[in-house]
């Protein structure tokens, strides 16, 4: 390579500066102190014979010819980012590995069935699987950490292959004692909308989806926010609100009674579940294996809507509507 050929490091100061708009910050970002940075970039500015950057006691801002390097510099990282990923797929293949994140609602619900079917197949593989939100699942795949995604969100990823494993229903739940559970009338989607809602975080595909279906009656600040089913599930069974949530994740809680499903009337509440991994990239024996054992599930994607049953409330509890000033 030539003498004055720049560090990766340093042309990712670049770009991290002019997104942020400082070196300090980008210092801070990357963890180097502010001299450090600067002497870096002073470097990197002899290596190319250009200026690179208009200092100014309020920050710093790329010139005309900073900014043309930073456009290449960013081609130069998403390669670099693709070879080293394809490394570590390349090595996971050697060593037996295969990294997935999946959404919640897969990875606790449907994740478990399709790896003990993988291990089936190949008994000496070692599967990571990291549960997450969809956003970050799709993150995670664009920084090269795991090899394979499964997400719940209705948003394409135009830089992602994707496969439809299966269609999800969504149900509205709430615990017996709330107003919604004595009655048979269906409810609206104002009504949801304006009712207190328990709702997972955002970057949560089943919150996206919510939020796709209320469109412009929804209320970005819900009553309650948490990261977890679970709790979503042990807050509106003890009378915290509604929640909306796979009948995947309720099947058992309204079989019991703990929570009682809601009916609906003008929403349609399903989402699409699909598998994503990087388009550059061909996905890995154990990849191609764990997406052939989640596809069958789309055969029996019917049983993923209506799996929570009518889920209506007990035989003997009174129907009883709210007032039209009663917040739920």
């Amino acid at each position: 390579m030539p003498p004055d050929t720049p560090e990766l490091a340093d042309l990712d100061l670049l770009l991290s500066i002019e997104r942020l708009g400082s070196l300090g910050r980008a210092a801070r970002e990357l963890g180097i102190s502010q001299p450090a940075a600067s002497a870096r970039i002073r470097l990197l500015e002899r290596r190319l014979g250009l200026v690179l950057l208009d200092r100014s006691p309020t920050g710093s801002r790329l010139t005309q010819a900073g900014t043309s390097i930073a456009e290449w510099a960013r081609d130069v990282m998403a390669t670099t980012t693709r070879l080293l990923a394809g490394a570590a797929a390349l090595r996971n293949v050697e060593n037996g590995w295969l990294r997935v994140a999946a959404s919640m609602t897969v990875a606790e619900y449907l994740m478990p069935r399709w790896l003990v079917a993988l291990r089936r197949e190949l008994p000496e593989l070692t599967v990571a699987l990291r549960a997450e939100n969809s956003h970050d699942v799709v993150e995670l795949l664009r920084a090269g950490k795991v090899d394979l995604g499964f997400v719940e969100d209705p948003a394409a990823h135009a830089d992602l292959s994707e496969l439809v494993i299966a269609d999800d229903e969504l149900v509205v739940v709430t615990g017996p004692a709330h107003p919604w559970a004595g009655t048979d009338t269906p409810i609206t989607s104002r009504e949801l909308a304006t009712g207190r809602l328990v709702l997972r975080e955002r970057g949560s595909g089943t919150r996206e989806t919510l939020h796709r279906v209320l469109g412009d009656l929804r209320d970005d600040d819900p009553h309650l926010e948490l990261s977890s089913t679970t709790a979503i599930k042990e807050a509106v069974g003890a009378g915290a609100g509604a929640a909306v949530l796979s009948a995947l994740a309720v099947e058992r809680e309204l079989r019991t009674g703990q929570l009682i499903r809601i009916p609906v009337t003008g929403m349609e509440l399903t989402r699409t579940l699909r598998a994503v991994w990087r388009r550059q990239t061909t996905l890995s024996t154990q990849g191609r294996a764990l997406l052939r054992i989640a596809t069958r599930t789309r055969s029996a994607s019917r049983g993923l809507r209506g799996t929570a049953g009518d889920g209506r409330r007990r035989a003997g509890e009174p129907s009883r509507r709210p007032g039209p000033h009663e917040r739920l």
